[in-house]
């Protein structure tokens, strides 16, 4: 039984559900642990493969080049990493990182395979507390992955400081359309036939009805700029892609 003077415990959500705080880290480490052998699969299913075009579209505003060094956080199963490889040579580095230990297996392996071996590292880290050095980073992105993130204002700071001056950010997420018409179609497409979807391809209905809850809690375009600015990043802007539907944010760091 609670004391009577024990401070409160901190709430967050996940999805549409109230957790504490040092719950729900474990409870979207348990979703990506039972996603992560079908989340290629399930991202071309969900997308109907335009989820490729918003990940070139992030690469080519990267601005990455020869010898950059890039952090690609919640990489997952190494889209971004692949294709930032050659753009950033044997001279460049990349640092495919993710929190969860499956995802990150899944993109080591994957990439080994396919021969990106010679400028991809691997590292398992929490977004909020990141165990770089300051000014380490050309340019980090993060696709799909900051709407899990527990604290979304930490993660940014601690983004901001392991970029080198004159370095970008760039975060592509799921977000909010901007047709009131769009809107109806995406909901109805998220809640009644995504998780079907899941069930089908993963057996996995809970996982992916918690992905479609998590995009409706995510900060919208405006809100997550302005948070790009509390971070200390300058020139903020973002782009909707597909109708708002994801949208591109972009920050520097001068």
């Amino acid at each position: 039984m609670a004391q009577q003077n024990d401070p409160p415990q901190q709430t967050t959500h996940f999805g549409y559900q109230q957790v504490s705080v040092t719950d729900k880290q474990d409870k979207v480490a348990e979703v990506f642990h039972s996603v992560a052998r079908k989340y290629d699969i399930m991202n071309d299913l969900m997308s109907g493969g335009v989820h490729r075009l918003w990940k070139r579209y992030t690469i080519a505003m990267s601005g990455a080049r020869k010898g950059q060094k890039i952090l690609d956080l919640a990489g997952g199963t190494g889209d971004l990493a692949a294709l930032f490889s050659p753009l950033v040579g044997n001279e460049g580095q990349i640092v495919l990182a993710d929190i969860n230990e499956s995802m990150l297996k899944v993109g080591r392996d994957r990439l080994i395979d396919r021969g990106f071996i010679n400028n991809i590292d691997f590292s398992q880290v929490n977004a909020e507390n990141l165990p770089f050095a300051n000014n380490t980073f050309d340019c980090v992105t993060i696709a799909f992955g900051l709407r899990n993130v527990t604290d979304k204002q930490k993660a940014l700071n601690s983004i901001f400081r392991v970029i080198k001056p004159g370095g970008r950010l760039l975060v592509l997420e799921f977000s909010q359309p901007v047709y009131p018409w769009l809107n109806k179609i995406y909901d109805e497409y998220s809640f009644k036939i995504l998780p079907k979807i899941g069930k089908w391809v993963s057996g996995d209905e809970d996982s992916y009805r918690y992905l479609a809850e998590s995009i409706r809690m995510h900060p919208d375009q405006e809100t997550l700029k302005s948070m790009f600015t509390s971070a200390g990043f300058e020139d903020s802007e973002y782009h909707n892609l597909t109708g708002g539907i994801v949208a591109l944010h972009r920050g520097f760091k001068y």
